[in-house]
């Protein structure tokens, strides 16, 4: 192992799926664009966390329900919703869906 290896595997982190985002990521499942874009996400994600993640994704914190998590957008009704634990470095992914899915009143 390189210490460029060394120093990317202390810059990654780790992912962790929760039962919801299980589900829903099996909803897009069939869908091979949604699917393929959502894998780019994860891969930014867990490469260097919102850090890596574009400003055209709107990269931003969540209020209410959802305080203190992390949203971003895949496509313009496609969000995904972490937590991220620098110390930990890992990020706890929680949902993924549409604005009317995602934040049902």
């Amino acid at each position: 192992m390189t210490n460029n290896e060394t120093e990317k595997e202390k810059k990654s982190f780790s992912l962790k799926y929760s039962t919801s985002f299980k589900k829903d990521l099996k909803v897009i499942s069939n869908n091979t664009q949604k699917l393929q874009k959502t894998v780019e996400v994860l891969g930014m994600l867990q490469e260097c966390g919102v850090e890596g993640i574009p400003r055209k994704m709107k990269p931003h914190k969540l209020i209410g329900q959802y305080k203190g998590a992390l949203e971003c957008h895949i496509e313009p009704d496609l969000l995904i919703i972490w937590e991220e634990y620098l110390d930990e470095r890992e990020i706890s992914l929680l949902r993924l869906g549409s604005h009317s899915e995602l934040f049902k009143k």
